[in-house]
């Protein structure tokens, strides 16, 4: 559980940073920064298992049987920081790119996080 909030809090910030760095997200304050993590949380939490095996079977398992399946996560996660965009009001990705990169940067720290924390 401690894991998952510090998971939220670092989530939050790296959102915070990016909003800053990328002209095409844009992000009112830290306490929207934390709601949008933990939106984020909830619907990888939900939807992130259904989207990966969809997008396996559109590719046929291609990227799967390659030994590079993180690449059907990395859109995945692109995906459901799409649907948080949608649901809140004060964050905002201007196109399908920067919620990619957004994908990949938190995939990285969420990565780097593990492996300390673990």
């Amino acid at each position: 559980m401690i894991d998952w909030l510090i998971h939220i809090v670092i989530d939050a910030g790296v959102l915070l940073l990016a909003a800053k760095y990328m002209p095409k997200v844009e992000l009112k304050g830290f306490k929207t920064a934390l709601i949008v993590a933990l939106m984020i949380g909830v619907l990888s939490f939900f939807l992130s298992w259904i989207l990966t095996l969809i997008l396996n079977i559109a590719t046929l398992g291609i990227f799967y049987f390659l030994g590079i399946g993180f690449i059907t996560r990395i859109i995945a996660y692109a995906i459901i920081i799409e649907l948080a965009d949608k649901f809140s009001s004060d964050f905002k990705t201007r196109g399908f790119a920067p919620s990619l990169w957004l994908a990949i940067i938190l995939a990285v720290v969420a990565a780097i996080i593990d492996a300390i924390i673990l």
